[in-house]
């Protein structure tokens, strides 16, 4: 989800979509031609393609009434199935719609969906570091992990990094597997897993991608809403925290989307105050230690996260078509990961109380 481009002058909407777009507009008497529907690119989509697509109203005196109708149209990125059960992304975005939690679902087609439009706007890169902005999203995470979401409540995270690391060492070159060392990546993912097995375990339903532009604010209410549920599952809430604190390295609305600057990731204040608020989303009082001994596993989970999205940009560079340089962001991810390994868990281990 993103900014919207220029008008596209060849719209890639399926048939099928199409004919569910026609039918929706049908139903709305305000809507001067049903046929005249403009098709706008959204950019920001690393998976998926997202189009708004809005109908001009009919003129009217009251300036109070909506001048067009707007609906999401996303077409699912080929290939993707290796990162989650498209299925059971359908039955979280219908539950949260259930829930009054995010957009309702207007129709289904063969290779993707139509949404309701939010009236609100998509976050950018800098929101994240707005102290106000930021309590929003920390108490909405709250309240997103208390969902009560059916089906196995059972953590998915090392099994999806296992399941993950097989399917990259397949499609890689033998270069790519030499560089991104894939041969001692299964020995790391189940050191990482052990470590984090002896800390106590925050759990909760998990967005487990919480960039930017997956978050969107009412400008009047200022309610946040978190959209798109591709990876979302049960998991230890620390992922979902650290996950976000690493996606604030990234801007994907500038012409080096794949570049993250680590530079900006939060400050340990910043953390704190973070982490500080998401315990006190339920109306709890946490005290010095508590905020501590979370924000040391969100530190671990950290390594978890870069492991995460090194290998998904490993898989997207063979199967994505969407113009991102998917091989060079899962090079950062990864000297991220090996960089701050050692310091990471050393940190928190001689942290313990």
């Amino acid at each position: 989800m993103g900014s919207s481009e220029e008008i596209s002058k060849e719209p890639r909407i399926p048939d099928e979509a199409k004919r569910i777009l026609k039918s929706l507009a049908a139903e709305w008497s305000d809507i001067a031609d049903a046929e005249a529907l403009q098709v706008i690119p959204l950019k920001g989509a690393m998976t998926n393609e997202v189009y708004q697509i809005k109908w001009l109203t009919k003129s009217n005196r009251d300036d109070s009434l909506p001048r067009s109708r707007k609906v999401l149209v996303r077409i699912y990125g080929a290939g993707v199935e290796i990162f989650f059960d498209r299925e059971n992304e359908i039955r979280t975005f219908e539950f949260m719609s259930k829930q009054g939690q995010g957009p309702r679902l207007l129709g289904r087609f063969s290779n993707g969906r139509v949404e309701e439009f939010i009236r609100a706007r998509t976050l950018t890169a800098a929101d994240l570091r707005d102290p106000e902005i930021s309590a929003l999203i920390a108490t909405k995470m709250r309240e997103f992990h208390k969902l009560d979401m059916p089906g196995p409540k059972t953590v998915v995270l090392w099994s999806r990094l296992r399941n993950w690391l097989n399917e990259a060492k397949r499609l890689s070159s033998v270069e790519e597997a030499a560089e991104f060392r894939l041969n001692v990546l299964e020995d790391e993912i189940s050191s990482l897993e052990k470590n984090l097995s002896t800390v106590h375990q925050l759990m909760g339903f998990c967005h487990n991608d919480l960039q930017y532009g997956n978050i969107m604010m009412d400008e009047e209410t200022r309610s946040i809403t978190i959209i798109d549920y591709e990876y979302a599952s049960y998991n230890n809430v620390a992922f979902d925290i650290a996950n976000h604190f690493c996606e604030m390295a990234a801007d994907y609305h500038t012409e080096t989307p794949h570049v993250l600057d680590y530079s900006k990731y939060p400050a340990l204040e910043e953390r704190q105050r973070f982490i500080r608020i998401y315990l006190s989303g339920s109306g709890e009082h946490p005290n010095d230690l508590e905020v501590e001994q979370l924000l040391q596993v969100v530190e671990k989970y950290t390594l978890g996260s870069h492991l995460f999205w090194a290998l998904w940009g490993i898989i997207s560079e063979h199967v994505n078509k969407i113009d991102f340089d998917y091989i060079e962001y899962a090079r950062q991810r990864f000297q991220q990961y090996w960089a701050k390994k050692s310091e990471v868990l050393e940190f928190s281990n001689s942290a313990k109380p």
